[in-house]
This record gives structure tokens, sequence and C-alpha cells, in this order.
């Protein structure tokens, strides 16, 4: 008994530390990814996506709060890679912690839903997001404004470059892993023809509206809406991230419709379709999730109901509600785990 009580005391001891260290692991690779689109703003290294946000989040949300040494960690290592740490790179992991961690509460607060199948949902999470993530450039920014590593009239650049980054982090990458993990389900598919057209546009029409001077990034959203109504939230933001990522890469290249910009412009302007993008996905895949469910609950109403007036015309008892096929759609529920 003696060597069951340790072995269990180790395991629930072991558990929280890899987890933390699989979290930084995470972390540090998406720091890497995000680093391959970087722009530089004001002599400062900014993304215009920084997917460690969106792993942050899931983290804290699929693992718990506990496991927010290992965003620190990873933070520290993505940082140490670029330039030698100081004093302040430990106000800025700070400011990269704080951010999800805070995130994390105001979803829960809203009762927050991981399947994100309700319109409530993507609004939290497009608000909670953006509310949060405005910690770390506050933190990070203010911190070298306060060192002289930034000039007063460049800290606003910086401040908003580093806050978009981050927010479109949450908004973009969030709600993918949350389908990876199995928070949301698999793909659904409308036919397997319409998935292979859907991608077909995709990579061709993308490509165009990145790479053309003309500014035809506005083709794009057609196909966000097709991959909303048709694939829900896998299908939406998937599109969505293609498209953010590729504009990205071009807009870092000073190509297509950012040739001839200055990188405040170019962020300006990436930043502003990276976000319509995101909302646009994230919100209409939410408001179709929730439609199909509340359809199919009135569905299941309505075939029930119908089984009572049989029996009852027959002259038999009614038979007992069925609960095998109820949908949760209690808005004040408790969020999924």
């Amino acid at each position: 008994m003696t060597a069951v009580v340790v072995t269990r005391l180790n395991r629930s001891s072991v558990e929280p530390v890899l987890k933390a260290l699989a979290v930084a692991l995470c972390y540090y690779v998406a720091g890497r990814l995000g680093l391959l689109g970087r722009l530089v703003v004001e002599g400062v290294v900014v993304t215009p996506i920084w997917p460690p946000t969106g792993v942050a989040v899931v983290a804290l949300l699929v693992f718990g709060l506990r496991v927010w040494p290992g965003i620190a960690l990873g933070s520290f290592l993505v940082i140490a890679s670029l330039t030698t740490p100081r004093l302040t790179t430990l106000v800025t992991v700070l400011g990269s912690v704080a951010a999800p961690f805070c995130a994390v509460l105001l979803l829960r607060r809203a009762r927050f839903r991981l399947d994100i199948a309700r319109l409530r949902d993507g609004l939290a999470l497009v608000l909670g997001g953006l509310a949060a993530m405005l910690i770390a450039p506050t933190v990070g920014a203010g911190m070298q404004l306060l060192t002289g590593d930034l000039e007063t009239g460049e800290f606003w650049a910086v401040w908003l470059a580093w806050w978009v980054g981050d927010a479109m982090g949450v908004l973009l990458v969030t709600p993918l892993l949350l389908v990876a993990v199995g928070a949301v389900g698999r793909l659904r598919r409308a036919g397997w023809t319409e998935l292979v057209c859907l991608v077909l546009a995709t990579v061709v029409l993308v490509p165009v509206a990145a790479l053309s001077r003309l500014s035809m990034l506005y083709i794009v959203f057609p196909l966000l809406i097709w991959a909303a109504l048709r694939f829900q939230l896998a299908g939406s933001m998937l599109c969505a991230l293609f498209a953010s990522v590729l504009t990205s890469f071009e807009a870092n290249a000073g190509r297509g419709a950012f040739e001839q910009l200055s990188a405040v412009e170019i962020m300006v302007k990436l930043q502003a379709f990276n976000g319509a993008a995101a909302l646009t996905a994230l919100l209409l895949s939410a408001m179709v999730s929730e439609a199909h469910a509340t359809r199919h609950s009135v569905e299941n109403a309505c075939n029930e109901l119908a089984e009572v007036l049989e029996h009852l015309a027959a002259g038999g008892p009614p038979p007992e509600p069925s609960t095998s096929h109820a949908v949760d759609t209690e808005a004040d529920g408790p969020p999924r785990r």
C-alpha cells in the first residue's frame, strides 16, 4: 500500500512539470515559426502573427493555470535566441505570461466553451484576447521606453505592432489548436467535392490576392464566408490562417499589395487585413455552429412531440422523454473541459 501511495504522489508531482516543459517546447517552436515572418518597426523586431500567444491561451485552458511556468520558460528561450538576456528580459517574460493568464481568466468569467459553438464564445475570445493582449506590449514597450531603448516618438508604433501581433496569435491560432486537441471535433464535411473545390479556390485566389499590385486582398473574404458556412470553425480558420501567413510573407518582402510602402504602412495594412479575416472566420463560423445546434435541438423536440402524440392517439401512456440526442445549448452552462 505504501508503494502505491508513493507512486501516486510521484506521478501527481511529476505530471505538472512534464506538462509545463511540453508547453515551453511548444511555445518556443511556435515562437521560432512566428519569427520567420518578422518585421522591423522603428528598429524593434515585431511579428504580424505571434503564434505563442495562441499556444499559451490553449495550454492554460486545457491544462489549467498551473502550467504558467512553461509559458515563462518558453518566452525566455525565444528572447534568448534573439539577444543576450538582460534585466528587461524578465519584465518582457512577465508580460508574456500575464497576458494569456488574464485572457483565460476573462474567458472563464464569460463561461467560454472550448468548442466555440456559440456566438458568445466567439465574441468572448475576440474581446478577451484583444483586452488581455494589451498587457504584454504595454509592459514590454514601456520598459524599453524607460531604459532608453525606445524614443518617445517610436513608442506607439512599436506598441501597436506588438499588440496586434499578439492579438492575431490568439484569434487565428487558438481556434485551430482547439480543433487539434479535439475540443471542437472533426472537420464537418459538406461533401468531398465541395471541400476539394474550396481548397483549390483558396490555393489559387489567395496567392493572386497577395501578389497582385492592385490591392485585391478583398477577394479572400468570399472564401472565408464559404468555408464558415459549409465547414464551420475548422475550415474557416484554416483558410484565414493560410491567407494571413501568405500575406504576411509578401508584406515582409515588400511585394504585391505592399510594394513601395513604409514599414509602418505595411504593418497597418497587413494587420487590418489579418484582423478582418480572423474576425470574419471566427464569428461567422460560431454563428453557423450555433444555428446548427439550435436547429438540431428543435428537430429533436419535434420528433419527441410527434412520438408523444402517436402514443396518445393509440391510447397508450406517453413515452419517457429521450435525452440521448439532447444538445447542450444553455447559455450559462459550465465551460466544457
